[in-house]
């Protein structure tokens, strides 16, 4: 059981003029996005309708050696994929991006989000007689898809038609064999844009830090609703869903998901989670000494909240950045050695200081608390620790991995607990009321989903999810409510 918020995936997608090496490109693409998935990758490449992809678990660097490089070849297009499961377990045949066969073609997709109608389309499919190959809703959606294309006289109209069968959160990258094609939903969850180089090649991303990965310029972001249309004709855009509902980008792709140097609907991210520190420092004053931050996402907003507040930033944790999430680890014991190796602190910052402790989130607790320790270990006279999101007090079905509130320690305990279990001296939220402002300053009049903080949906919420990503109990604490969902009014601000 993960002590970390994850999101599902990042995609990237290359249109070339001329014959390249898209592989290659891809590659560097999804090597920027390893932050978004670090379960599997994969890369589809189109050498003028020879579709050749090679996708498995593990690492960017680790699933593609040199062979499988020299395999996928040159190409004018190319689709690639790294995943985080939210939907669907841990295995090769999840791994994307997902190529089909159909009768007017191939198609190779790759999808970051959730549906929130993903239960409802599967069981109509199945009772058509598809067969499913893996549990994803990115299988639905590539069925959905084909059934139209083959009613429909090209790709994009069969994307537009399922538009209106397909709920939740989508962001897209399509390769057909003459075409590739960019989709974000209606409200716009997940981040999508593009842009395009010196000489002419356009690239489709999660996040602008993949277009800097091979060399291409921002041009804007994917609206909501759009379908942008890459081929040898130029750029074509379908609006026809667009502004039929209200944006609503998750605004935790602020607060932790997106690399800092990533612009998402015309933000920075970096200075999104200045802001953030800066309304943690108005909003949960304290006298102290130091402000430091647990890397990577939670630096910015130490930052932040040193110049708000005029306390000196330190740099106080130092981040291993040569091994993998601590949730791999297979037990309780290797989790909190992984931890140890993780995260070093600094004792010449942290010894005998008075010290502000900036994070991202909590989610069960288990981590701040053993980060908490190594800070008290170092020699910190005081810990205060300020959280630059607000409490998670709710599912979501958006493609973040919440989907329980019994794993959430603001839905079991008050803020007083909390910090006695992670063992702080005090202990602050950002409120959800300034995590909705932390972009709006930069971005303009933007709007966000917050429903994991507020459980204010966008959309319908699903009745069936069919996904459990908790392995495991609380091991410590338990829920003093005799009703489990009723959590609200926990470790509120």
């Amino acid at each position: 059981m993960k002590n970390k918020i994850n999101e599902e995936c990042g995609v990237f997608g290359i249109w070339s003029p001329r014959k390249t090496d898209v592989a290659v490109m891809t590659y560097y693409g999804l090597y920027a996005l390893q932050h978004r998935g670090q379960e599997s990758a994969g890369i589809a490449v189109n050498d003028e309708g020879l579709f050749r992809y090679y996708r498995d678990l593990g690492l960017v660097n680790d699933v593609f050696t040199p062979e499988h490089m020299e395999k996928l070849g040159e190409g004018n297009m190319a689709v690639g994929h790294v995943r985080y499961s939210t939907s669907g377990i841990t295995n090769r045949i999840n791994a994307q991006p997902i190529v089909i066969n159909h009768s007017k073609g191939r198609m190779a997709l790759a999808h970051n989000g959730n549906l929130v109608n993903s239960y409802e389309l599967r069981n109509e499919l199945e009772n058509k007689g598809c067969i499913f190959q893996s549990t994803t809703d990115t299988e639905v959606i590539s069925y959905i898809i084909t059934g139209e294309r083959i009613n429909t006289g090209s790709i994009e109209d069969a994307v537009n038609r399922a538009m209106d069968k397909i709920k939740g959160a989508y962001s897209l990258v399509i390769m057909s064999p003459s075409k590739l094609i960019a989709v974000r939903d209606e409200h716009g969850f997940r981040p999508l844009c593009y842009g395009v180089t010196e000489d002419g090649v356009y690239v489709v991303a999660s996040e602008s830090c993949a277009l800097d990965a091979v060399g291409a310029k921002l041009i804007r972001d994917i609206r909501p609703g759009e379908i942008l249309v890459f081929s040898d004709e130029g750029i074509h855009s379908i609006e026809d869903h667009c502004n039929k509902a209200k944006p609503s980008m998750c605004v935790f792709e602020y607060i932790y998901f997106a690399r800092s140097d990533s612009i998402i609907d015309g933000c920075s991210v970096h200075d999104a989670r200045v802001r953030a520190g800066a309304f943690l420092a108005l909003e949960h004053p304290v006298q102290a000494d130091v402000v430091i931050g647990v890397p990577d996402s939670g630096l910015d907003a130490a930052i932040g909240y040193s110049r708000q507040s005029g306390i000196p930033y330190g740099i106080g944790l130092i981040k291993n950045k040569y091994i993998g999430r601590t949730f791999i680890a297979p037990n309780q014991k290797s989790r909190e050695n992984l931890v140890r190796i993780k995260l070093n602190p600094v004792s010449e910052v942290i010894k005998g200081k008075r010290v502000i402790l900036i994070d991202d989130s909590i989610v069960r607790g288990t981590t701040s608390a053993r980060i908490v320790k190594l800070i008290r270990d170092a020699g910190a006279k005081e810990v205060h620790m300020r959280v630059s999101a607000p409490p998670f007090l709710n599912p979501c079905y958006y493609g973040t991995d919440i989907d329980s509130r019994d794993n959430l320690i603001a839905c079991q305990h008050s803020l007083e607990e909390i910090a006695e279990i992670i063992g702080v001296d005090s202990l602050g939220y950002l409120s959800v009321g300034n995590a909705l402002e932390i972009a709006k300053g930069v971005a303009g009049n933007n709007s966000f989903c917050a429903a994991c903080f507020n459980g204010e949906y966008p959309t319908e919420v699903p009745t069936r999810t069919e996904k459990n990503r908790f392995e495991e109990k609380l091991p410590k604490y338990r829920n003093k409510n005799e009703d489990k969902n009723a959590c609200a009014g926990k470790a509120e601000i």
